[in-house]
């Protein structure tokens, strides 16, 4: 039922271009969600869901996909499956409008920084899986820096973290669904639509949704900002090697670091100054080993 063939043993142009044009296209994002910080994130979060199905929809007709996502939708366990990615694509999509809006971009960036530290994390504690030497040192490079953080500012970087925990779980468990990854970002937003819809009509008179002003079209343009660059990426990770987008993801948070620094004027105080070099340490270490492994067992 899954219509992602597995990752390609070699890089292809067209899937080098997709996959940089998502990296891209996420690392901007922030510049969008500055533009709209003067909304409630819970109201920006419910018109990304609403016009993202049109969106992803458009994609699936076109794609004539639609029968796959018929199917999930049918089946209880794949629905249930949906609802917890739902769940926690939606969280993370809210801490990352609220951090963006009260000035913490650069948290939003350590915490995507962190994610892939926290995904092999994951896999060892839930799947068993062993860790190298080289993991466990840039993992705990990555706990370092986030408690020198935490004992200079004299608080958790929670957007940091919140963003970490809800990202690395999402991936963790949409692994588990069994279907595209076109069709599972349908099957989310899908699930989401009516909790979006609701809190659209209960906003009432309140709602920044105003056809003719300029909040109005920044809203609608939400399913744009959401929707392709996932499905640009989804399209694009079949086509290039599992080594070069594990090297690719860090485009992203560093572009968001540099949009917080030098776009948005936010402080990189003396915490973040040796944190964040702890941080690139860690990715660097965990992206050599894992390049090390795969031409092991490549050869």
């Amino acid at each position: 039922m899954n219509d992602a063939p597995a990752l390609e043993d070699r890089d292809t142009p067209r899937g080098v271009a997709f996959a940089l044009a998502a990296y891209l296209m996420w690392g901007a994002l922030p510049l969008y969600l500055k533009a709209v910080s003067h909304i409630p994130p819970t109201e920006v979060v419910a018109h990304r869901i609403m016009w993202s199905v049109p969106v992803a929809g458009l994609l699936l007709i076109v794609l004539r996909r639609t029968r796959d996502l018929r199917t999930a939708l049918a089946n209880p366990r794949m629905l249930a499956m949906g609802c917890v990615t739902a769940a926690l694509i939606s969280v993370n999509w809210g801490i990352y409008v609220w951090s963006i809006s009260v000035g913490k971009t650069v948290d939003a960036a350590l915490g995507y920084y962190i994610n892939p530290l926290f995904s092999v994390f994951l896999a060892a504690v839930l799947l068993g899986e062993r860790l190298s030497r080289a993991q466990m040192v840039a993992i705990a490079l990555a706990v370092l820096a986030v408690i020198v953080l935490t004992v200079e500012s004299g608080s958790l970087p929670l957007a940091s973290i919140g963003l970490t925990l809800s990202w690395g779980f999402y991936a963790f468990f949409k692994k588990s669904l069994p279907i595209g990854p076109n069709q599972g970002f349908m099957l989310e937003v899908l699930i989401l639509l009516p909790f979006a819809l609701g809190y659209v009509i209960w906003l009432g008179p309140e709602s920044h949704f105003s056809p003719g002003t300029g909040d109005f079209w920044l809203l609608l343009a939400g399913g744009i900002v959401t929707a392709v660059p996932l499905i640009t990426y989804a399209n694009g990770a079949k086509l290039v090697r599992l080594s070069t987008i594990g090297i690719m993801q860090y485009i992203a948070p560093t572009l968001i670091f540099l949009v917080a620094v030098f776009v948005f004027g936010e402080e990189f105080d003396r915490a973040r100054m040796i944190a964040f070099p702890m941080i690139w340490a860690a990715l660097v270490i965990y992206s050599v080993s894992m390049i090390r492994q795969m031409r092991a067992r490549g050869r």
